[in-house]
């Protein structure tokens, strides 16, 4: 891909100082000034805010440049990766977003505590910190790289600008400035995309001349990547979907259980036009650019872009970062101060309010030395998917199959699955299975042992009762 120019590069530059300066007073203007306000927003979003809150989520940086690359090798099946999010968050709709509103917790550990009991929650509660500041080490080497490649600066550089301004939105910002600002970031976001889709399809005269010239298998349903990948792409997203707690503490910020349903079928059709629009792109670059590097699929056509719409689509990749580092962060930090600092030291409002600004400065930059040290990491990306997707199991049971609510079972089951999908992930998935798999199977294997060998004993007492 061709460097951009030095005067293009000045002009996006001083485009997303001026982007970052705006969000950061919408911040302070929509700062959460309470611990409700900070957790879900005191309840007051509207459904389709929520919405494009979820679906930020979900469709950020390391999506878009993902997606596109892989498009650009295996075809337009690629979107797959993104439209299974979509799928996901039907199903979620339909039968546990209601079911979580209802229970007036919002976190995903509190939630389990009221089927499983404490130690279940403690459990889900370290799992879920764990993968969610692996996701967002992910976010961070991404992110930073993307346009690190973009605008010439250094990767660490990228980062520490990242860590610096995510963690200002997210630390003083709360659920509730977060939200209302993920709107701008989410509009830009989807010009960028837009923008780049129109470039795309204008430089390849149209949909017809790639048909032409293009493999056969680049336009077909699962493309050169196979039904297999793309089920594991649904269950790993359906799982972390089900299950990430900044999901739950999204979809708590509702006003009412309808508008948390609402809120996700609004996610589900607004990732279905950018899982199209980004394969297209992705593929387009095959067409016109076979020999560069398949990461620069989206953002080779920035150098066709005029200074003004090349500004848009580089502050729509920063946008995206943003929004995904601060909402991840966001989460890891209400799950610290509620399942352990709150318990212990019983903190005033005011007292809390302080401490989770706090931890959140900590939370924001601890991914740093995974940017300095390891930037290999960023594979661990659906490893985190499987942690998650084992709370998603342990959830789904809870509620659909009460018969299982052991408090030991579950305790058991997840601390058992996190250690054998971490070893798993470290084998490199032996016999071709994968890690994704183990964290399904093994926590419904011990909850389904654990009420069979647990049955003959509960008889006996009913036995000794009656008498």
């Amino acid at each position: 891909m061709d460097v951009l120019s030095g005067s293009i590069i000045t002009f996006i530059l001083a485009v997303i100082v001026v982007y970052i300066l705006f969000t950061t007073w919408l911040t302070m203007r929509f700062r959460s000034k309470s611990s409700s306000e900070f957790n879900n927003a005191a309840k007051t979003l509207p459904a389709i805010v929520v919405g494009i809150l979820l679906m930020s989520e979900f469709i950020g940086t390391k999506s878009t440049i993902g997606t596109a690359e892989s498009a650009y090798t295996h075809g337009l099946a690629a979107s797959w990766s993104i439209v299974t999010v979509s799928i996901a968050f039907f199903i979620f709709s339909y039968f546990l977003a209601g079911k979580f509103y209802k229970t007036g917790q919002y976190t995903i550990s509190g939630i389990i505590s009221e089927k499983f009991g404490r130690s279940t929650k403690l459990v889900v509660s370290i799992i879920m910190i764990v993968a969610l500041l692996l996701v967002n080490l992910g976010n961070y080497l991404s992110g930073s790289a993307a346009i690190s490649s973009i605008l010439g600066l250094p990767l660490m550089t990228c980062a520490i600008i990242t860590a610096i301004v995510s963690t200002f939105y997210f630390t003083f910002g709360g659920m509730k400035g977060v939200a209302w600002v993920t709107i701008l970031h989410s509009l830009v976001k989807y010009a960028g995309v837009l923008i780049t889709l129109g470039v795309a399809l204008y430089l390849t005269k149209g949909w017809e001349p790639m048909t032409q010239q293009l493999p056969e298998h680049f336009f077909t349903w699962d493309g050169s990547i196979g039904w297999g990948t793309i089920g594991a792409w649904f269950i790993g997203n359906m799982g972390a979907i089900f299950a990430t707690q900044f999901i739950i503490q999204a979809i708590t910020s509702s006003k009412s259980e309808k508008d948390a349903k609402k809120s996700t079928l609004y996610a589900a059709l607004l990732c279905l036009p950018l899982a199209i629009a980004i394969g297209v792109i992705g593929v387009a670059a095959r067409y016109l650019y076979p020999d560069i590097d398949p990461i620069y699929a989206f953002p080779v056509f920035m150098q066709h872009m005029n200074p003004v719409l090349s500004a848009v689509v580089a502050t729509s990749l920063v946008a995206s970062i943003f929004v995904g580092v601060s909402t991840v962060a966001l989460a890891t930090t209400t799950l610290i101060i509620d399942d352990f600092y709150v318990p212990k030291a019983n903190p005033t409002p005011e007292q809390r309010m302080k401490i989770t600004r706090y931890v959140s400065i900590i939370i924001g930059f601890i991914p740093l030395l995974g940017v300095a040290l390891a930037p290999e990491l960023l594979t661990l990306s659906f490893f985190t998917r499987a942690l998650r997707t084992s709370i998603a199991v342990v959830a789904a049971m809870g509620f659909y199959l009460p018969y299982f609510n052991s408090n030991r079972g579950a305790t058991i089951g997840l601390t058992l699955s996190g250690i054998t999908t971490t070893v798993w992930y470290l084998l490199d998935n032996p016999f071709g299975i994968d890690n994704m798999y183990i964290a399904i199977i093994v926590p419904f294997i011990v909850l389904v042992l654990n009420r069979l060998i647990s049955s003959p004993a509960k008889k006996e007492s009913n036995v000794e009762e009656e008498l």
